[in-house]
């Protein structure tokens, strides 16, 4: 994986810089030693590893502004990071820059149940907000898998997602407002408490926007109420194409459940191995779907899915009759990562979005490529709205087979977009899908999204080498052509 060639003269500054970050930052709040930066040497995509220069860890808005506007004025580069459960290798260090670690921003700073909002600070878990007001009988509805562990901050980089996005939307859409701190210092804030603003949409701009932008600080978020009822009901097919169909069906029926997740044979022994949740062995596929609302729709639309399952073959049903026995079909999805880790050396986990009606075309495409690349894989959707998860099984220590992984799932990525899909719905592109990118947008496109980036940091100092594959100075965009077969600009490192 090639990143931007280190600058020697920043690495050879070290103990300069760590002592003038030391004024910033004092106390333990600095870590320079190469033991202790081992910690940070990546993220949730572990395949590549690079400890950072320096780690910061600082605790205050104006400790941050003040980091930035030091790295800015000192050309040093900078990666945010949040929990670090990033997959897509978005928070990987730089040889030549800083981490700038943001575990301490982990209050919540106001709860508003009037205006159904808090403002919490990045470090908070994503599951932390909702235990912070499920007493009041409130939750906040974006739960990715990692939600026990992965900071609101993240998910605001990554536009996180999770089982219950297809009606409740992604973190963008349970964002209402924004403290961000640009490369030179500035601190912003974008939205608030009110529900709409008129002008450019920067709130939707720097949601996913993986740290290339600016450093987030504070986020207000939006509170929901628990519906009246939820009830999940589990149903089993003999073909993962069958399943899919069924999925294409109720949302063609006019049918938004509260979740709708998708396991096919692997993961549910997987699963049912680890957290027992009662899933049946003896399928090829289980779909998870839930309905939620007033007690009467809900039984209404578990007839109506139950018969739409019916005539799809479903093989068996069952319908949680608890509040307990729910959480329980959830706790065996939730935990299908770790439980998959568990019958496999190694696993790459892939994040691609498809039209919900090419699911079965695409599962029989993954299963081609499988026996093509002779390494198993274990499936898990968001299937509702076509988030596939794949789980690339192979051995790390078997030469060659990370490779064979990694073209496996380039292969997945570039079947979404041919039909019609995207390379990522909530992951991030980072370091894993960069080299894809012109295999979903033009040249024109890719110049156009760093036109942004340039707007707000000129220098490219924030979490550079990802995203883009290949490197612009903002001064060339919209100037580069090749001429008489001559590349200009030769000097600059394209990777």
């Amino acid at each position: 994986m090639l990143m931007p060639d280190p600058d020697q003269t920043v690495i050879s500054r070290k103990r300069e810089i760590v002592d003038k970050l030391r004024e910033i930052v004092p106390g333990e709040g600095v870590i320079a030693d190469e033991d202790e930066l081992k910690v940070y040497e990546s993220d949730g995509l572990t395949a590549y590893k690079q400890p950072p220069l320096i780690a910061v860890l600082p605790e205050s808005t104006e400790q941050v502004s003040r980091v930035l506007k030091f790295c800015h004025k000192e050309n040093i580069k900078v990666v945010p990071r949040g929990a670090g459960t990033s997959l897509s290798g978005g928070a990987l260090p730089l040889a030549d820059g800083i981490i700038l670690g943001l575990g301490k921003f982990n209050r919540i700073l106001d709860i508003d149940f009037d205006n159904r909002c808090a403002v919490v600070q990045p470090g908070v878990t994503n599951l932390g907000i909702t235990k912070a007001v499920e007493d009041e009988g409130f939750y906040y509805a974006p739960d990715p898998s990692s939600q026990i562990a992965c900071t609101i901050g993240g998910n605001v980089a990554e536009n996180s997602g999770g089982v219950h996005c297809l009606k409740y939307g992604l973190t963008t859409n349970n964002l209402l407002g924004l403290e961000m701190v640009l490369i030179d210092g500035t601190v912003l804030r974008i939205g608030g408490k009110h529900l709409e603003a008129e002008g450019y949409d920067l709130l939707g701009l720097m949601t996913g926007s993986e740290g290339l932008l600016g450093v987030v600080t504070e986020v207000t978020v939006r509170l929901l109420k628990k519906p009246e009822t939820a009830r999940a009901l589990l149903l089993g097919f003999s073909s993962s194409e069958a399943a899919g169909e069924l999925v294409a069906s109720i949302i063609a029926a006019g049918i938004v459940p509260g979740g709708m997740e998708m396991m096919d044979r692997p993961a549910i022994h997987a699963a049912e191995d680890f957290v027992h949740a009662g899933y049946p062995l003896d399928v090829e596929a289980l779909l998870i779907v839930e309905l939620d609302g007033p007690q009467a729709e809900v039984d209404y639309l578990m007839e109506t899915v139950s018969a739409l399952a019916d005539a799809k073959g479903a093989v068996t049903k069952r319908v949680s009759e608890s509040e307990e026995e729910r959480m329980r079909f959830w706790a065996g999805r939730k935990a299908a990562f770790p439980a998959v880790g568990r019958i496999s050396p190694d696993y790459y986990c892939m994040d691609g979005t498809i039209p919900r009606n090419q699911l079965p075309h695409v599962l029989r495409r993954m299963r081609e490529m499988s026996e093509h690349y002779s390494l198993g894989v274990a499936n898990v959707f968001h299937a509702g709205d076509g988030n596939l998860h794949p789980l690339i099984l192979y051995d790390a220590n078997k030469e060659g087979e990370l490779e064979k992984a990694e073209e496996f799932g380039a292969d997945i990525l570039r079947l979404c977009v041919e039909v019609g899909g995207v390379l990522t719905g909530e992951h991030g592109v980072g370091v894993e899908k960069r080299d894809l990118m012109p295999d979903m947008f033009t040249d024109i496109d890719l110049k156009q999204q760093q036109r942004v980036k340039c707007a707000f940091d000129p220098d490219a100092l924030l979490n550079p080498g990802k995203v883009f594959p290949q490197l612009h100075r903002c001064a060339e965009l919209g100037r580069m052509h090749i001429s008489r077969g001559q590349l200009p600009f030769p000097e600059l490192p394209r990777f």
